[in-house]
């Protein structure tokens, strides 16, 4: 099984990519992925997007742990960040970040310098 969307690694921590599929979570959980954060807010890409909450469901279908963390644009606030760099620190890792092209995931590792907590 492979993904529907291309990832990018940016430690062994943390991986950045597009809109995921409900069908994608299982193959991120194979892939040993143990967290997904989800950084789109429900209904950004119209009706064919997955709703977080059914993301949500697979993921702890497939024994991950998952945060929707919304942000509507790519400017992020100290705030953002910090809450960004808590919510990393405190899931089972490595895990994978996503949003509509993988802009607002890598935005966040960006701003946090990496920081994104240790393995659990």
């Amino acid at each position: 099984m492979t993904l529907s969307v291309p990832t990018t690694v940016l430690c062994p921590e943390f991986t950045a990519c597009g809109q995921i599929s409900i069908a994608d979570v299982a193959v991120l959980a194979k892939q040993g992925y143990k967290s997904i954060i989800n950084n789109r807010p429900d209904g950004e890409g119209g009706p064919g997007q997955p709703l977080s909450a059914d993301i949500e469901a697979e993921a702890k279908a497939n024994g991950m742990h998952y945060v929707h963390f919304p942000v509507p644009n790519p400017m992020l606030s100290a705030v953002q960040v910090e809450a960004y760099r808590q919510a990393c620190a405190h899931l089972p890792h490595p895990l994978v970040a996503f949003c509509r092209s993988g802009g607002r995931a890598s935005a966040f590792f960006q701003a946090c310098d990496g920081q994104v907590g240790r393995p659990a």
